[in-house]
């Protein structure tokens, strides 16, 4: 699915840390825009500031200046409570480290962001099965995370980030602890969720060969971001 209208609009966003002597420029001065159904990379060496560019992306981190528009909306003038529904309701998350609860399991675990929102307990079940069993887990659905493989876990987590039908999935380093396979299995998924389902799909690497492989790519370099042609 091609890329359509405006989703997000970063406009001269900048983040720093520290005051004085002390402080540090992690972005600086970002403008971008993604549109919606749009695959896109954004890539580069650790330390530029890659993770701290999704973290405000996701309404996780408020930065020092500067705006993330929404669909038109300025997500930071909402308040802390506002913007934590915003990114229940709007935003899936695919992390490196899964991020379970190892006490429950898959099934559970992808119930969450559900159940979070207020849904009927019987619905999330429902919403959460038929998504496992998209992602290939349908016989995996009560096993926790510790009997789960590493690409199992991730499966889980990509399932968790979907229930609640988000319009961006923001997805930091999500091949970064599987084997180059189960990689290559997971980044398929991922792919296939943004064509055959319409979402709006973001990942953050340093891995330059998995960058490669998305439509669209934006380098990043010493807290700024440069278009690859």
């Amino acid at each position: 699915m091609g890329a359509t209208h405006p989703l997000i609009h970063v406009e001269n966003l900048s983040k720093s840390f520290g005051q004085g002597a002390k402080k540090v420029e992690v972005l600086k001065g970002i403008t971008l825009t993604v549109c919606s159904g749009e695959a896109m990379a954004i890539y580069g060496s650790s330390g530029v500031g890659k993770s701290t560019f999704m973290h405000i992306l996701g309404t996780l981190d408020r930065p020092t200046s500067g705006k993330v528009i929404y669909r038109g909306q300025d997500v930071f003038s909402m308040e802390d409570k506002a913007l934590a529904a915003f990114r229940n309701r709007e935003i899936g998350f695919i992390f490196q480290l899964y991020h379970l609860l190892p006490e429950f399991n898959a099934l559970e675990n992808t119930m969450m962001p559900a159940l979070i929102r207020g849904m009927q307990r019987t619905k999330a079940a429902a919403k959460a099965e038929e998504i496992l069993v998209e992602v290939g887990l349908g016989d995996r659905i009560t096993h926790k995370p510790g009997e789960l493989s590493g690409g199992e876990q991730q499966r889980v987590a990509v399932a968790r980030s979907l229930i609640l039908q988000p319009a961006v999935l923001l997805a930091d380093e999500p091949t970064g602890n599987l084997d180059t396979k189960t990689g290559d299995a997971i980044h398929e998924l991922l792919m296939g969720l943004n064509t055959e389902k319409g979402v709006t799909l973001i990942v953050v690497t340093h891995n330059h060969e998995i960058a490669g492989r998305m439509p669209r790519r934006i380098h990043m370099m010493d807290g700024k971001v440069f278009e690859e042609a």
